[in-house]
């Protein structure tokens, strides 16, 4: 909803919050106040995805002009929540942040570090954030760490590969995009979301561009929530891989996709996934520990990878993204 401010039309920017029982109400909080000092930012939706009634009512008493509440009486999933906000938002742009976000210096600063970009490209990445020092709970060590060494980079580095890198942790996307597309609602499990919808993004022809303007994330989980996560992740990204029509250019957006590939080749991915069934429990130990190893961690997801691979591709599964 393109509107004329003082003689220049602005393209405005919808905020979209999806939540499921998660304190939000200090980020709506920083968020809103720049509501009215920022001529292009509209308004802020908070899409709650079926909350308990106590994290309810905290959105609810964030409600004020310029603030919605957008319900969702059961848990729907990330992509349909996110959905739901899309058709509920007034803005020409819509930027989505994860609701363990949380800003850096100010809300202003923030959204108008944005405006120089709007209209340059149709999908615009921010980044992501990692505080320096690691989190006081050891228990948080390894979750802390994938995020500070392998998440956390420069616009840069991530131009160099703008689809693999593509995050919908703090991303701004022109409405018309979902004129084409949609988050998948039929992803029910966690995991590998923002690979399909960057898969499609290339498929389409629609480049992403990344620049620095990220956000600290602050929900850290815990070790063993972390490689449960990680579990379910790349147990979605095997079914996927077996969904998609393209498997090159869905492969070219994820990395392991393309490490699994090359060991295939050499016939080594059968090998991985007996070392994954023999040594997972031990692996495990070592990733649950205070300094936990990152080259173990690769090693892990790689083998728990392979072990999946075997067991979906014995399955027909039609492709149909």
């Amino acid at each position: 909803m393109a509107w004329l401010f003082q003689g220049v039309i602005l393209m405005t920017i919808s905020l979209l919050i999806p939540v499921c029982n998660y304190d939000i109400v200090a980020l709506v909080h920083s968020m809103k106040s720049c509501i009215g000092k920022v001529p292009e930012f509209l308004e802020i939706l908070i899409g709650d995805d079926g909350s308990a009634p106590d994290f309810r009512n905290k959105y609810k008493s964030l409600e004020e002009p310029g603030v919605r509440l957008i319900v969702s009486e059961k848990n729907i999933g990330r992509a349909a929540i996110r959905n739901k906000l899309v058709l509920e938002a007034k803005g020409d742009y819509l930027l989505f942040i994860d609701a363990d976000a949380m800003i850096p210096g100010t809300a202003e600063a923030y959204i108008t570090k944005w405006l120089p970009y709007v209209s340059k490209a149709r999908v615009i990445c921010g980044g992501i954030l990692y505080h320096k020092s690691p989190p006081g709970d050891p228990d948080k060590i390894l979750r802390w760490k994938i995020g500070w060494k392998r998440e956390q980079r420069k616009a840069g580095e991530r131009e160099k590969h703008p689809y693999t890198l593509f995050s919908t942790f703090n991303v701004m996307i022109d409405r018309t995009v979902f004129s084409k597309l949609r988050f998948n609602e039929e992803l029910k499990q966690y995991g590998f979301e923002d690979r399909l919808l960057s898969y499609q993004l290339k498929k389409a022809g629609i480049k992403i561009l990344h620049i620095d303007n990220g956000l600290f994330h602050e929900g850290l989980e815990s070790n063993k929530e972390f490689l449960n996560k990680t579990k379910l992740g790349l147990e979605n990204l095997s079914r996927l891989y077996d969904s998609v029509t393209d498997k090159r250019t869905f492969a070219s957006t994820v990395r392991i996709l393309r490490l699994y590939n090359r060991l295939a080749l050499f016939r080594l991915t059968l090998l991985l996934a007996g070392f994954y069934i023999r040594y997972k429990d031990k692996m495990e130990i070592k990733l649950d520990s205070p300094n936990p190893s990152l080259i173990l961690f690769s090693l892990y997801k790689v083998c728990m990878f392979c072990t999946f691979r075997e067991i979906h591709r014995r399955r027909k599964i039609l492709p149909i993204f």
